[in-house]
C-alpha cells in the first residue's frame, strides 16, 4: 500500500495518553493498562483494536519509526505490543534502517510473555523476527477474501468457537514462511499463511482486520497508483467488488475483530 498523506489522519503528539472509556462498561481490575502502538504509516491506525481499548479506558502510546522517532529499549511500563501495517516491505533494512529495532523489541515483549498484536505488515516482522521468510507474493491480495481456521485455530483462545470461515480485508504484497514452533490459525486457498500464535500470547495475522471502511477508502483515495501498477485495467472492477463487499462483510469483519481484539486484551489482563 503507498504511503497516504498526513492530512488524512493527522498524527497525535508522541505521548502516554488515556484512551476514553465508554460509559457503563465493567472489566478487569487490572485495567487501565498501558500499550506501544508502533505505526508505519500515519494513516494506518489500530481501528477497531483502538475501540475496543477505548472501552476499557487504555492507555496507548504511539510512536512513528519512519519519522525518526525512537523506539524504546525494553517493554517497560507496558502491558503489551502492537504493530501495524505500512508500506514498507519487512526485508528492506536499507530503506528502512529502524526495522531490525521493531523486530528487537518484538522478541523482547514475547520474551516477557507480554502480549504482541502484528497485523499485515507487523505479521510479517513478526515471523521475520523468529525465522520465518518474508517474500513477495504471487500477486496483490486485495479486497475481501474468505479466510479458514486451522485446526488449531479453531482451539485458540482468540478464535475458538468462532465460525470456521471469516471473510475479512486484505491489502498487501508479500507473504511469510511459518517461523519454527508457530501455531498456524487462518489459512486461504490464495495465500496459505494467514495468521499465526507464537507462545501464549504473541499473533500475527497477514489480514487487515482492524480496518474501518473510512479507513480503507481513504488508503484507496492516495493509493490508487499502487493499485494500478498490480491490478491495470482491472482496479474499477475490484473496487466495485471491494466495496460491495463492505456492505455483504464489513459487520461480520467488525464482529470478529471486536471479538479478536477483546479476547487478545484478556491476555494482556491475565
Amino acid at each position: 500500500m503507498a504511503a497516504l498523506p498526513a492530512a488524512l489522519f493527522p498524527r497525535r503528539p508522541r505521548g502516554l495518553y488515556s484512551l476514553l472509556p465508554n460509559p457503563g462498561r465493567s472489566f478487569g481490575a487490572r485495567f487501565p493498562m498501558s500499550f506501544l502502538v508502533i505505526m508505519h504509516d500515519d494513516q494506518s491506525p489500530a481501528g477497531v483494536v483502538e475501540d475496543r481499548l477505548a472501552a476499557r479506558g487504555g492507555k496507548i502510546e504511539r510512536i512513528f519509526p519512519h519519522h525518526g522517532e525512537a523506539l524504546p529499549q525494553a517493554p517497560d511500563g507496558y502491558d503489551g505490543l502492537i504493530v501495524l501495517g505500512g508500506p514498507q516491505h519487512a526485508n528492506d533494512d536499507a530503506k528502512h534502517p529502524y526495522l531490525p529495532a521493531v523486530m528487537a523489541l518484538m522478541r523482547a515483549f514475547h520474551a516477557e510473555e507480554r502480549p504482541v498484536l502484528g497485523s499485515c505488515l507487523g505479521a510479517q516482522l513478526l515471523a521475520r523476527a523468529y525465522g520465518g521468510q518474508v517474500r513477495r507474493h504471487t500477486h496483490l491480495e486485495f479486497g475481501f477474501h474468505e479466510l479458514s481456521l486451522t485446526p488449531e485455530g479453531k482451539a485458540d483462545p482468540l478464535l475458538a468457537g468462532l465460525a470456521p470461515t471469516h471473510t475479512l480485508m486484505e491489502w498487501h504484497e508479500d507473504t511469510f514462511d511459518l517461523p519454527e514452533g508457530a501455531t498456524h490459525l487462518l489459512s486461504s486457498e490464495a495465500c496459505r499463511n494467514q495468521a499465526f500464535r507464537l507462545g501464549r500470547r504473541a499473533y500475527a495475522f497477514q489480514c487487515h482486520f482492524e480496518t474501518t471502511r473510512d479507513m480503507v477508502e481513504k488508503w484507496v483515495g492516495v493509493g490508487r497508483q499502487g493499485l494500478d501498477r498490480h491490478l491495470g485495467d482491472a482496479v474499477p472492477e475490484a473496487l466495485a467488488r471491494m466495496r460491495g463487499d463492505w456492505t455483504t462483510y464489513g459487520e461480520a469483519q467488525r464482529r470478529f475483530a471486536e471479538t479478536v481484539s477483546d479476547r487478545w486484551l484478556d491476555l494482556a489482563a491475565s
